[in-house]
């Protein structure tokens, strides 16, 4: 709505006073807010690009993603092409706050500037980010833009140039809090206020908006179970012509033509339109114009009076330029929906130019019922006309009513993701207060909606459940056993599928998947009617599924090897094709003794008939078999081996160290015995028979001649042999012999395990009843922490539903980042999308503040204004600590602040402040220097300082644990002993340099609060300087936020030791409200219990004290970095005004002084060393002498030379002028130690080799030159 302004918020934007107190400036507008903040890390936008990106097109790209949702579409997921046709108004933030902070200035910042805010590249951007790949255009007929570009989005879709389209635009009037002189004879109103139709109207008042509809063709839309809003009958444009006033006039003729257009391609009776939502601006000429019109399109049908309701929501948002359209249908979207016409404000008396007694019009001034009295449906019209006379008309009619979707699953499985922590607990807030607010809603449109109709983030949460009322409770609680989350960064995870082998089978097993998944029961019923002859005309569903009471016998019955085999492959071949109908497909499979045949059929190496046939042979030849026993021992092959006797054979190899063994039943309990006296504890299997034993060997001919009566194919998906234990070959898979082998030799499953737990997030699905491959996985010792481990039905004792199970496993498996087939997974079912909370976009402020250009005559220059200060002795700093005001304690709790990360040492601070913490409820992470990186505790951890891959792995184990800190205070720079350089720099800078590096390498874009705790790093209050290597801290505090815009970082200096006691105690206090407050100094220290903040204070030049010894008159100066461009300069200076004796000592070698004429004769004048020769020829020519010496700052043996040649040669050295270093470069995350090292040597070890030269010397001085990135903290500069 309206906003009124008061002169203060108006001053603050610096408009002119002049026009301020002139009384036709309205103070009013429509106000948009927040329109600094966007979501740049969803978007992919680097915060530089954010910042000089238009908000209109961020904005809109907000408003597009939502509006995809919305509707239930994922445009990565979505087949067809997806187009978008938009328009953005006027961009006053190039205009006004990039040109005046200079982002115009020079050929690439222009260039960047331009392609992110040309209105050229609106849609192009839109479709560029969220992957659309339909037509992207861009429509710019000024205020009937967005109806415009809904005509050409229909357009497109009834020509099939797009399959969903979106139309909308974007204005954003800036500066937001700035008002407007009224003209007479423009569209302002002089009030603010916009009374459209009325007598007393003069006009509208601006504002900002945006808006978006998502478009399909209607038959499509209800076929596809979409929820339609609205239905576009027709729509038109056209152009005034000339044949008006006006440039900027309305034309009858124009505007009545188009409506009359859309009127005739909707082919109604106007007579059946209840609303026209107007364009209304408000104007004495426009208002008449626009009924005249109208008017004269409906009374060539209809000579009804006052029988449609007229309005305009201009009058409630002001005048939205390129949005005023989509504003316009939406508003009358929601009318039809809803069936209320909203009330069109300030509307007391008519216009009386309007003749709306007269014509079929009446304006709606209050809230109505919209009544209809007849079956035709409720119809409206829209009206949008362009400055300059492109007009556009819509004809709109309510959506029919829906009919109800289908039934579904008996449970559902609801999935939310988000790319940060807090954006999916927010998520889940959202969809928990929507589900809430509607307790009717169909879950299963729910489940779909989430499936189908959301891009899946890394951020992952899912919860299987059977009611709206039981989603709400678990997603609000966050049940731990029944709401799981994970962080799982894109990767191509292989998944294998598993097949169990005998003994996993139980009655029951997949009843529920039977009854309710339509393509379970298709290839269950398939196998079955292929089985019954092989089976003597035995229907297997009898025993699977056997009605109540009859349970145990079919229990029995099921045990027999001719029944158990065949029941397995069919259960395990359904539930396999079940998986690859939803899009779940192998990369790999294994399957266990029988398991193997499921394996190989679905790897094309057996028909499905023929493997039926010799499944069911193979269970009735052993079936004619001695009964034999199996025994599980927990021994390695290599220790069980010498146990056996001949009678016993070595079944399977199910892990290093749990073997199968099997043979007579006499035999293997004497084993069970012998192992029992040695405490080995045997798990005795229930089988009927000594499967992969020589009591197989009877049957081996009989089948072999059986198999090679079938065809054998090559296999075309791989997958591993239970004989070798490793890949299957053609030639084993072709050969007759090797399936008699494999019944008879030993499984060797975890051979196959270890081929298959070689990839590091592999992914193991058992495909069958139970769960006894997945724990035999889980106990493998290869494997890894990123492998998944999971069953598709529950064991029997678990007394789960097969359904939710199944959800579950689903649930994991996208967790894990593998996806099913939303569209194939809902195939059988007829489901609903519905309009569900959409992406909570974690918006911050990317914005280039506006820059005042000039200052009112008189006005008082303010701090912190950017005017250039004419006097130069004004431009001069000096850094001060002033007193401040303590925060006040509230010893209040901590347990909603988010996990804390602290850098403690065992004997500092920082482990008292820890405890503090979690005595106050808080979630505390320490982590103490040591040699590696370990766990100490549950949340206590050490790393190496000086290892930068340590800092990623705990920040990585943190993040799996979902314990990414939201507050990280770094104690390590607090110490009472003395340190050497290299372990301040250790413990200090590097950490913080690595500890960035990690965040950046962990994708944490979360919100961060670091605190650099050092202690006596700054000189506060005198004297107080005792660690001077620790103020290296200042360059990660100061250029951390500006190249990680989540992290903000401040410094608190402390003087440490304290006594123990109530001083120490007042310290921790002052701590904790410094980590909580939101104070953002970013130099703050504590003296005496007193709280001091740094700041610079302007110093006139003059003024500046004078030092107490001058510059003497041939006096004799060193100059480290003597022959770069500052230390020329200091050079020049001193043999100006004191013909100076001068020792320049550079890296670098240089000419010696018999070589300067052949340099000067052969090189360019221009050429770098030539005009230093020819400075330093000045030098000499005004009496100086000078000494030139190569030699590294940091290398202590050369400097010490190049001071004793200069005594020898000048006597005394009277002062040191310390400007070597090494120009840096680049950014935090780029950044090696090496290049630190670097960068930092000449500033540190250097001024180190200086102090020691020069200890016992009386100087005069010893200046050391430093760089304004000390004081400001520029990108790309933090050791600098």
């Amino acid at each position: 709505s309206v906003t009124f302004f008061s002169d203060e918020e108006l001053e603050k934007i610096v408009i002119d006073p002049a026009e301020l107190r002139n009384p036709g400036y309205v103070k009013a507008k429509a106000v948009l807010e927040d329109i600094e903040l966007f979501d740049a890390a969803f978007f992919g936008f680097s915060p530089r690009e954010a910042a000089i990106t238009d908000p209109q097109q961020r904005l809109f790209m907000e408003c597009a993603w939502e509006a995809l949702e919305h509707a239930g579409y994922n445009p990565e997921k979505f087949p067809g092409a997806i187009g978008v046709y938009a328009g953005a108004g006027a961009n006053n933030y190039l205009l006004f706050n990039l040109a005046s902070s200079g982002h115009l200035v020079g050929s690439i910042n222009a260039f960047q500037a331009l392609i992110h805010n040309k209105n050229d590249h609106l849609a192009t951007r839109v479709a560029y980010k969220l992957n659309l790949r339909g037509p992207a255009v861009n429509v710019q007929t000024a205020c009937s833009t967005s109806l415009v570009a809904l005509h050409h989005a229909c357009h497109s879709l009834l020509t099939y140039q797009s399959d969903i389209c979106m139309a909308g635009g974007v204005t954003i009037s800036h500066p937001q809090n700035m008002g407007y002189l009224y003209h007479d004879r423009g569209i302002g109103s002089p009030d603010g206020h916009c009374r459209t139709f009325d007598a007393d109207a003069q006009g509208t008042v601006g504002g900002s908006g945006a808006g978006i509809l998502v478009l399909k063709r209607y038959e499509e839309a209800v076929a596809e179970g979409d929820t339609i809003h609205a239905v576009i009958l027709s729509s038109a444009i056209n152009n005034d012509g000339s044949m008006k006033v006006g440039y900027t006039a309305p034309s009858v003729d124009g505007q009545a033509e188009v409506i009359e257009t859309a009127l005739g391609l909707a082919g109604i009776d106007p007579a059946t339109i209840g609303y026209v939502e107007a364009h209304g601006t408000a104007t004495p000429m426009g208002d008449p114009i626009e009924v005249a019109a109208l008017t004269r399109a409906y009374r060539a049908s209809t000579q009804a009076q006052g029988f449609c309701a007229i309005g305009s929501v201009k009058t409630n948002v002001g005048h939205l330029d390129t949005a005023a359209g989509v504003a316009g249908v939406i508003k009358t979207v929601e009318a039809l929906k809803h069936a209320v016409i909203p009330a069109s404000l300030h509307f007391q008396h008519p216009n009386p130019a309007i003749d709306f007694a007269s014509s079929p019009f009446y304006v709606n001034a209050q809230r109505s019922e919209w009544r209809i009295d007849s079956d035709t449906p409720r119809r409206a019209g829209v009206s949008s006309f362009g400055l300059g006379g492109t007009n556009a008309h819509a004809i709109l009619q309510a959506a029919p009513a829906r009919t109800p979707s289908g039934p579904s699953r008996s449970s559902q499985l609801l999935i939310l993701s988000a790319q940060t922590d807090a954006a999916l607990e927010q998520a889940n807030e959202n969809l928990v207060a929507a589900l809430t607010q509607q307790p009717d809603i169909n879950l299963a449109d729910v489940a779909y909606t989430l499936q189908v109709g959301r891009k899946a983030h890394t951020h992952r949460r899912m919860v299987v459940c059977t009611t709206i009322a039981e989603s709400i409770s678990h997603l609000e609680a966050l049940t731990p056993e029944r709401v799981f989350s994970r962080v799982q960064e894109p990767c191509n995870r292989p998944l294998t599928f598993m097949f169990p082998g005998q003994g996993s089978q139980y009655v029951q097993m997949g009843r529920e998947l039977y009854e309710q998944e339509a393509r379970f029961r298709e290839e269950m019923d398939r196998c079955l009617a292929l089985l019954k002859p092989h089976m003597g005309g035995l229907d297997l569903r009898a025993i699977l599924f056997p009605p109540v009471g009859e349970e145990e016998a079919a229990s029995k019955t099921l045990l027999q090897t001719n029944v158990t085999q065949p029941a397995l492959f069919v259960i395990e071949y359904a539930l396999a094709q079940l998986w690859l109908s939803w899009g779940v497909l192998p990369t790999a499979m294994i399957g266990h003794s029988v398991g193997e045949y499921v394996a190989a059929c679905l790897a094309g190496v057996l028909s499905l008939e023929d493997a039926l046939a010799l499944v069911a042979l193979r269970g009735q030849l052993i079936q004619s078999l001695p009964a034999g026993a199996m025994l599980s021992v927990p021994l390695a092959e290599k220790e069980l081996l010498p146990l056996l006797t001949e009678e016993l054979s070595l079944a399977a190899v199910n892990g290093p160290a749990l073997c199968v063994v099997s043979g007579p039943p006499e035999a293997v309990a004497q084993l069970e015995t012998r192992l029992s006296t040695q405490k080995v504890i045997c798990r005795p299997l229930h089988t009927s028979h000594a499967f992969h034993s020589h009591m197989m060997e009877p049957i081996l001919a009989q089948f072999t001649e059986a198999v090679r009566r079938v065809k054998l194919h090559a296999p075309q998906m791989p997958y591993l042999s239970n004989v070798t234990g490793t890949w299957i070959t053609e030639a084993q898979a072709t050969d007759p012999a090797y399936w008699a082998r494999h019944i008879r030799q030993t499984v060797r499953f975890a051979d196959g395990l270890a081929e298959l737990l070689q990839h590091p997030d592999a992914v193991l699905l058992e495909v069958g009843p139970g769960r006894v491959l997945r724990t035999i996985v889980r106990w493998h010792p290869h494997k890894k922490p990123n492998q998944f481990m999971l069953a598709s039905l529950p064991h029997p004792q678990e007394k789960q539903s097969d359904i939710a199970f199944l959800l579950a496993t689903i649930g994991h498996l996208w967790l894990a980042g593998i996806e099913l087939d939303g569209a194939k997974f809902y195939e059988q079912e007829q489901r609903h999308r519905l309009p569900l909370p959409t992406y909570p976009f974690q918006r911050q402020r990317y914005w280039i503040d506006l820059r005042p250009t000039h200052v009112a005559e008189g006005a008082a220059f303010h701090e912190g204004m950017l005017e250039k200060k004419g006097d130069v002795a004004d431009w001069f700093y000096v850094p001060v600590w002033q007193e401040s005001a303590q925060g006040i304690s509230t010893n209040g709790k901590h347990s909603e602040d988010g996990p804390w990360l602290l850098f403690v040492t065992p004997d500092g601070p920082g482990s008292r402040f820890a405890a503090q913490l979690r005595a106050q409820g808080a979630r505390v992470i320490t982590v103490q220097p040591g040699s590696s990186f370990r766990k100490r505790g549950a949340e206590d951890f050490e790393i190496n300082p000086d290892q930068r891959g340590e800092y990623e792995s705990l920040l990585a184990t943190l993040k799996e644990q979902e314990l990414t800190p939201a507050r990280i205070v770094h104690f390590w720079s607090v110490a009472s002993e003395a340190r050497s350089v290299e372990q301040e720099l250790s413990f200090g800078f590097y950490a913080l340099l690595y500890l960035a590096q990690a965040l950046g390498t962990q994708r944490i874009t979360t919100p961060v609060k670091l605190l650099v705790v050092s202690s006596n790093a700054q000189e506060v209050v005198g004297n107080d300087l005792l660690s001077p290597e620790r103020a290296t801290l200042v360059g990660p505090c100061m250029v951390i936020p500006r190249e990680y815009p989540y992290v903000s970082c401040r410094s608190i200096d402390i003087a440490w030791p304290l006594p123990a006691g109530w001083q120490e105690e007042r310290l921790l206090e002052q701590l904790a409200w410094e980590s909580t407050s939101p104070a953002t100094e970013p130099f703050v220290a504590y003296r005496s219990g007193r709280r001091w903040e740094k700041s610079f204070k302007p110093a006139h030049l003059d003024e500046l004290p004078k030092p107490t010894a001058g510059l003497r008159e041939q006096g004799t100066y060193l100059i480290t970095g003597g022959l770069g461009g500052l230390g020329i300069t200091f050079a020049e200076h001193l043999s100006q005004t004191v013909q100076a004796n001068l020792v320049l000592v550079g890296r670098s070698d240089f000419p010696a002084r018999e070589l300067w004429d052949a340099w000067l004769t052969s090189h360019e004048a221009g050429d770098t060393t030539s005009r230093k020769i020819r400075q330093l020829r000045e030098m000499e020519a005004r009496g100086s002498q000078l000494l030139i010496a190569a030699a590294d700052v940091t290398d202590e043996a050369a400097m010490r030379q190049v001071v004793t040649a200069a005594r020898e040669r000048f006597g005394a050295i009277h002062g040191v002028i310390h400007a070597a270093g090494v120009p840096a470069g680049g950014l935090v995350q780029l950044k090696s130690a090496q290049e630190v090292a670097r960068v930092m040597g000449p500033k540190i070890q250097g001024t180190r080799v200086l102090e020691r030269l020069f200890t016992d010397s009386s100087l005069d001085f010893l200046a050391l030159c430093s760089s304004l990135t000390t004081a400001v903290g520029r990108l790309g500069q933090v050791d600098y």
